[in-house]
């Protein structure tokens, strides 16, 4: 695409966050993770463990798909045929929660619909992110970017309000549900699955997509090898990205080990029942939807590397007071406060590499920058479960995620950013 798109397709492209969030929010971190643990294992731990394992997998799969496919899209043209393949395939996944009844011959099931599920929106976010700077001018990526994660944390948040007002709180469900069989908390399985829905039809309506390619098949993946072939020197040649990409494998691995084992340690070291998780992921939501619409307009104006050490240092602060406090009451306060900061370093990591990646070359980086978003996934989540095991502490466990921020952090200082064309003044008074 030679110009930026109209507004109308930047909205779509953005209400594709609103689509996977309440996956992230119910599937992933508050509401399945205590219910594999405490429903349908019944043992915490255990459920801590086979829960790290299943993600950890699910990470190693997508390390090893991510960059192939990305090279194959560069080589063969179209993005959004991806995105609508993998969303149909998870839409499919979360509707089979349902399935998973509160008995442990259900763990399988549910374990193996998150595991789809999660590999194959990871996989469409690779050609969803390489999406932006076709879509997005320049100077307004970084804005555009923070507010599809805060429309996105809105959804989650959304989300989580009806499952848990609607069929979790009430005495007696809507439709009949049998509470005896967990159905109020299973339904948030189609919930999640008809959100991913609703919000990817814009998409595959409204947003314009590269002309497909006029090569065979063959020759797109002989175009796949040699840009796969070309990634080393690339890299060679571009060491910023690289650095970036290395500091973003490691403290990305702790946002993911956070989300992970977030309502486990909530259930576990707090005893939260699945209604206190659920409330506990609404705040998280809340502030993380807060935090990404008010910081996003400093992605463009002081660059997204320093928004991206910001929201670390912020995560690292209070990730470490929530790890040391006792009161209930203290760990809402800390993890309301921490929540400030995801959303930024997302949004922010995803405009960083936007601007590094030259643009015959953008949806196989991204592919790498899926690949270290989850090169580590299977030892983050690994370690965590089995510190946690070993110790029989969920605090021991979960300090991990905080020398993971440090460390990418550390990395992320020797990253130079490239220089910025100062926005239009019309493009800053106005806001998408």
């Amino acid at each position: 695409m030679s110009r930026p798109a109209p507004t109308r397709a930047l909205v779509a492209w953005a209400l594709w966050d609103c689509a996977t969030s309440p996956f992230a929010a119910i599937v992933v971190t508050f509401v399945f993770p205590a219910y594999l643990a405490r429903a349908v294992v019944g043992d915490e731990v255990r459920g801590t463990e086979l829960w790290g394992l299943t993600m950890a997998l699910s990470g190693l799969v997508l390390a090893l798909l991510a960059p192939i496919t990305g090279a194959f899209a560069d080589a063969g043209g179209p993005r959004k045929p991806w995105i609508l393949a993998t969303s149909a395939l998870a839409f499919l996944a979360c509707a089979g929660l349902w399935f998973a009844t509160p008995e442990p011959n259900s763990a399988l099931l549910l374990l193996a619909c998150v595991f789809v599920a999660n590999t194959a929106l990871e996989l469409g976010a690779v050609f969803y992110n390489a999406l932006l700077p076709d879509l997005a001018p320049p100077e307004r990526m970084g804005l555009w970017s923070g507010r599809a994660w805060a429309i996105g944390y809105g959804s989650g948040l959304l989300a989580l309000l009806f499952v848990l007002f609607v069929f979790v709180l009430p005495a007696e469900p809507p439709l009949g549900l049998d509470r005896a069989a967990a159905e109020q908390v299973r339904i948030a399985g189609p919930v999640t699955a008809a959100a991913l829905l609703f919000f990817t039809v814009p998409l595959a309506l409204f947003v314009p997509d590269r002309p497909r390619a006029t090569a065979s098949l063959a020759e797109t993946v002989r175009g796949m090898r040699a840009r796969l072939a070309a990634t080393l020197p690339l890299l060679r040649a571009r060491p910023e990205i690289l650095r970036f990409l290395l500091a973003r494998l490691l403290y990305n691995d702790g946002l993911n080990t956070l989300f992970t084992f977030g309502g486990l340690y909530a259930a576990g070291s707090f005893a939260m029942d699945v209604q206190e998780v659920m409330l506990f992921g609404i705040l998280l939501n809340l502030t993380a939807g807060i935090g990404a619409w008010l910081l996003a307009p400093l992605d463009d104006r002081l660059g997204s590397k320093r928004l991206i050490l910001l929201s670390l240092f912020g995560l690292l602060g209070f990730g470490l007071a929530a790890l040391l406090v006792k009161s209930k009451a203290l760990l809402w306060v800390m993890g309301g406060a921490l929540g400030l900061f995801v959303g930024p370093v997302q949004a922010a990591s995803r405009t960083l590499l936007a601007r590094l990646a030259p643009e015959h070359a953008r949806a196989e980086l991204f592919g790498l920058y899926a690949l270290t978003g989850r090169i580590t996934a299977p030892l983050g989540p690994w370690v965590v479960g089995t510190l946690t095991a070993l110790a029989q502490s969920q605090r021991i466990g979960m300090s991990t995620i905080l020398v993971l921020f440090a460390c990418g952090f550390l990395l992320l200082l020797t990253v130079a950013e490239p220089e910025r064309e100062a926005p239009p003044r019309a493009a800053l008074a106005r806001d998408p």
